[in-house]
């Protein structure tokens, strides 16, 4: 059927986004509408229609009188659900989203809209919840400056930015419920991403006790079909108030958004693995810009990111007074921090456990209250080298590294096995040299609990880390071994926490090391009680590392200023844009020649992509054996040109059937 006809007849056109993997169909395209799906065929519902012989799911985004095609129309085949799940405001968000990472629209609304569960959907949606008339109690803001400003402005309905620094033993949870129903009294919204499942269930908690059960829905990838896509619903059809979830639940399809919340930033799971690879908390400043509503950057510790929000002057600083930090934190001691104490026991920088974490532990343990012990690897001895020579042991299959899984027993389960295949290697002798002595390079927190109990005979040992993460302990006198990100809570606060291990935090090859270690620490140390309490943390790292420093401190805002400052004389993000370009040598160079690149771009490899760094490719070509890695850097404005550039050069190379895959990053965590 002609344009001409179209535009003379009644029958509407429906423009629909398809869902397909290719580049160079990311673009809406015409369909009529039949007139017994014409009630049902609405901008946002999902639609069934026919493209190049085959049916695909894709999104009504508009419907139109006329159309600028000049062929042939096809028709609709029929609309999935009459549910108009993808709003106008999402709509915005993901066009935002995917010229901001280069990638397909198709492959955002991937992660923004969950499958569909009809029986979920057929369901009565229930009222929203009124929460006009419940009574907020905001007293705990006013330790911070210009707190109360800030709640004010939230209200008022206006749209304050703030980066929230917030304190050692803050109840966290409770302060974002604060802030959730400040914003519902409005009659708005708020959706909170929280970085895991254990911090998703504590803000659901504090807002079900301020708010009520029915003010809130909890959105994470681990629940079934069904019950995230009734939870996802209620968030659509405004029934709860307050959505709390992890990465995804940032494009929360909330009909009014008044606040969007991210909590500890840093923390990589807020990374999307899969394509275009977006941070949460990128999406949350572009939904903010895309709806006009608040939002607040939270966490312990800061990062480099948040800090030149507040720093470019876009995000406002929310911070409390020196005076009010130091009377929330605890006493932090690092290694030899003194003449004084480097003589009182020599062998403090050596030594796993220093005289003073022993000492800080036996005082807490003896005043009833518990101790946290935070190490950075799990299992017993993780990393093993020969004893002689230091080389590092491997496998005689498979050259993986070996390691102890645990003491040895009746079972033999002392044996050196490899951590890649997991063949024992009882007669390992060393390919260096040829000895067979073994020594431990890294000591889990299997081995470190052991030595503990004997360290500390009668007091009950605890540990949280790997697939047995414990969320709350109870107070006393108890040792709690926890790998880093898995430290449980105890009610009052630990009365001593040891930080051991650093220089395996500290010593990675990573751009964001120091940045991250921080943040463990932080997170780990603010679960210790006030210095006016007895609470003591102690840190195994020299004390003349900037970032030991910035801890003893406790000055993370500080801290993300250094490492903004730092980067940006090396030239690497948030003080520029870079891209990563991932795949085979071939497919790399056919990207750049195709890609119209800012003139002052700056590249950077190839280099040979270590395999722990490989993420999915989009699409559905085979990945590529050998895949290198390319660099391209421009300065902070030339971020949307780099990412436009790269998604057409994608594009053409989709239209053209390339066979190799070319994945491209924006601003990844990690530059491997």
């Amino acid at each position: 059927m002609s344009a001409e006809k179209v535009a003379a007849e009644v029958d509407p056109v429906a423009r629909v986004l398809p869902l397909l993997p290719l580049a160079h169909l990311d673009r809406e395209f015409d369909y009529l509408v039949p007139k017994d799906l014409d009630e049902h065929a609405q901008p946002g519902v999902r639609v069934r229609i026919r493209f190049a012989g085959r049916l695909v799911d894709g999104f009504v985004v508009a419907r139109t009188a006329t159309s600028d095609h000049q062929g042939r129309f096809g028709w609709l085949e029929r609309v999935i659900s009459p549910e108009r799940v993808l709003t106008e405001e999402i709509t915005r968000v993901v066009d935002l989203v995917a010229g901001r990472y280069a990638g397909t629209r198709a492959d955002v609304l991937r992660l923004a809209i969950p499958p569909r569960h009809a029986r979920a959907e057929s369901e009565a949606a229930s009222e929203p919840t009124e929460v006009s008339g419940t009574a907020i109690a905001t007293d705990a803001w006013d330790r911070y400056m210009h707190g109360a400003a800030f709640l004010t402005a939230l209200s008022e309905g206006r749209a304050p930015r703030a980066v929230w620094q917030a304190l050692p033993g803050e109840d966290w949870p409770a302060r974002l419920a604060e802030l959730s129903g400040l914003v519902a009294a409005t009659g708005a919204s708020t959706v909170v991403v929280v970085p895991d499942q254990r911090d998703l269930d504590r803000v659901v908690a504090a807002v079900d006790t301020l708010l009520g059960k029915d003010a809130v829905v909890g959105l994470a990838a681990g629940l079934g079909p069904a019950l995230r896509y009734r939870r996802w619903l209620a968030a659509l059809r405004g029934t709860a108030r307050v959505v709390v979830g992890t990465r995804s639940s940032v494009f929360a399809p909330t009909p009014r958004t008044g606040l969007i919340v991210v909590w500890d930033d840093g923390d990589d799971n807020h990374s999307e693995p899969r394509a275009p690879y977006p941070h949460a908390r990128e999406v949350a400043l572009l939904r903010a810009y895309a709806s006009g509503c608040a939002v607040v950057l939270a966490g312990h510790a800061r990062t480099a990111e948040a800090q030149a929000l507040v720093d470019s002057g876009w995000a406002h600083d929310l911070v409390a007074s020196r005076d009010t930090v130091r009377a929330a934190a605890p006493k932090i001691t690092a290694l030899a921090d003194s003449d004084h104490a480097l003589a009182r026991d020599p062998g403090a920088r050596a030594a796993r456990l220093p005289a003073i974490a022993f000492a800080a532990a036996r005082e807490a343990l003896g005043a009833g209250r518990g101790v946290l012990v935070q190490v950075p690897r799990r299992g017993y001895v993780p990393s093993l080298a020969c004893g002689k020579c230091r080389a590092p042991a491997r496998c005689r299959r498979c050259n993986g590294p070996l390691a102890l899984p645990s003491a040895a027993g009746p079972d033999g389960a002392g044996t050196p096995a490899c951590r890649w295949c997991g063949v024992a290697d009882a007669a390992h002798r060393c390919h260096a040299c040829g000895a067979r002595a073994l020594r431990a390079v890294v000591v889990g927190a299997g081995r470190t609990a052991e030595e503990l109990g004997r360290a500390f005979p009668g007091v009950a040992v605890r540990m949280s880390g790997g697939s047995d993460v414990v969320d709350e302990v109870k107070q006393g006198p108890t040792l709690v071994v926890s790998t880093v990100g898995a430290e449980p809570v105890m009610p009052g606060g630990y009365g001593a926490a040891l930080l051991l291990d650093g220089w395996a935090l500290l010593g990675r090859p990573d751009l964001r090391a120091a940045e991250e270690t921080m943040r463990r620490w932080m997170t780990a140390s603010s679960l210790v009680r006030p210095f006016a309490d007895g609470g003591q943390v102690v840190v195994v790292a020299d004390s003349g590392i900037p970032t030991v420093q910035a801890l003893v401190r406790w000055d993370p805002v500080g801290h993300a200023r250094a490492q903004y400052e730092e980067r940006a004389e090396v030239g690497f993000p948030p003080a520029i844009h870079l891209a990563a370009i991932d795949g085979s040598a071939k497919a790399i160079a056919d990207l750049l020649d195709l890609a119209d690149l800012p003139a002052n771009a700056e590249l950077l490899g190839p280099v040979e992509l270590p395999a722990g760094e490989r993420l999915p490719f989009s699409g559905d070509a085979p990945e590529p054996a050998d895949v290198e890695r390319m660099l391209i850097r421009v300065p902070r404005g030339e971020g949307k040109p780099l990412a436009k550039a790269l998604g057409e050069a994608q594009s053409v190379r989709s239209a053209r059937k390339d066979s190799q895959p070319a994945r491209v990053q924006i601003d990844p965590i990690r530059i491997g």
